[in-house]
């Protein structure tokens, strides 16, 4: 069993090379003046709010998971469903949701992952389908909200949408994305044949263990929620909620706040991959990008923004391939732009380095022994980013 503190602490693996590599190739340009140190100032100065929200969304997160929040959540879930997979299924799908809407997909892959995995041997469940639920809505739920995805922060900041702004355009997608996904994950990870089982074992109700620290950092995140919805803006939400949880678990276990809760990881690899990604662009990724997406508009350039946004966040990563798009869709097409960022969050689900949140949920999964079948894992999350891109892009052209 890995400790029940600090999910990120004790994930040093080759990855963080990648990450510290990535940093020092990015900075490297810099000195060399391949990226002019005025790009580099803007690029960074664009992404210093995203990392503030960041920072403080997965402490928020850890605090709460570390306070029972999570875990209570998962066995009343599983209690809910009385056996039976159907509902236990829908159960999930909203949780994974939830999260990942709320808190950030990041937070459903570093959080909800480990929760969701432990719950499996308790009520003699298969791993899979539960890994696989949080996986794929990780990424396919994480359109409706600016804090539900970086890429998102970045497109809101372009079309100028605040979060009910946000949601009132992006509902739709959302709804239509997660459908597909449903659908997917049914016949694919939860039908009797996929699952094995008829029924499940309920678990057995566990005890709280701090009730002031579980009901200080609920409220915490009810609070964050309630400020986003509000047009908050998300960075001085995420670290007010924060602090409410940190104040909490200073008054009743000091010893749970340890550096490790600071997501340095992700802090890294974004900063990155921004000072990485305008590089690339000024050498070629721009004339790649705008040969992939095309110069027409209207379902045609939708479409096709959408696809380039896919295809590379899984030959890349999600974030490159928006910041990429990003630059070569016209200013004044919002609707292209959004297609876009459909396809960067709906479509990193075929390469486990697609998104951050799958890299995380593969180790995970790993640290769990639980097997992923990878040509399994290829197969469907293809079938899953083409339908899931194409109904979502289809709802957002209706709703238009």
């Amino acid at each position: 069993m890995p400790p029940s503190r600090g999910p990120l602490r004790g994930l040093l693996n080759p990855l963080d090379g990648v990450r510290f590599g990535l940093l020092f190739l990015g900075l490297l340009f810099v000195v060399t003046g391949l990226l002019p140190v005025a790009e580099a100032e803007a690029s960074i100065r664009r992404i210093g709010p995203l990392l503030v929200f960041l920072g403080s969304v997965i402490v928020l997160a850890e605090l709460t998971k570390e306070a029972g929040v999570f875990d209570l959540i998962a066995e009343r879930m599983a209690r809910l469903g009385r056996g039976g997979y159907g509902a236990l299924f829908l159960l999930c799908v909203a949780f994974a949701a939830l999260t990942t809407t709320f808190l950030n997909l990041d937070t459903t892959a570093v959080l909800l992952t480990p929760v969701m995995l432990a719950l499996a041997p308790k009520a003699r469940i298969a791993p899979l389908p539960l890994a696989m639920t949080t996986v794929w809505l990780a990424n396919t739920a994480s359109l409706l909200l600016p804090v539900s995805n970086l890429t998102n922060l970045l497109a809101a900041d372009r079309v100028a949408l605040e979060g009910p702004g946000f949601a009132a355009r992006m509902w739709a997608p959302q709804a239509a994305s997660v459908a597909v996904t449903m659908v997917l994950l049914w016949v694919w990870y939860w039908r009797r044949g996929a699952r094995g089982a008829d029924r499940y074992d309920p678990p057995e109700p566990s005890p709280v263990r701090d009730r002031v620290l579980f009901s200080a950092t609920g409220l915490a995140c009810l609070l964050f929620i309630a400020a986003i919805l509000a047009g908050v803006e998300i960075g001085v939400a995420a670290t007010a909620a924060a602090a409410v949880a940190v104040l909490a678990f200073a008054v009743r276990d000091r010893s749970a706040l340890r550096p490790a809760l600071i997501p340095w990881r992700l802090l890294v690899f974004v900063t990155g991959l921004f000072l990485v990604v305008p590089t690339l662009s000024r050498y070629g990724l721009d004339a790649v990008m705008t040969a992939l997406i095309g110069s027409e508009g209207g379902v045609a350039g939708a479409l096709r923004a959408a696809a380039a946004g896919a295809g590379l966040s899984n030959l890349l990563n999600n974030l490159p391939a928006y910041v990429a798009g990003e630059a070569v869709v016209p200013v004044g097409d919002r609707d292209q732009l959004l297609a876009l960022l459909i396809g960067t969050n709906v479509g990193p689900v075929i390469t486990p380095w697609g998104s951050l949140a799958t890299l995380l949920w593969f180790e995970w999964c790993r640290r769990r022994d639980v097997q992923v079948p990878i040509v399994r894992f290829v197969l469907t999350g293809a079938a899953l980013a083409v339908a899931g891109c194409a109904a979502a892009v289809g709802a957002l052209l209706l709703t238009g």
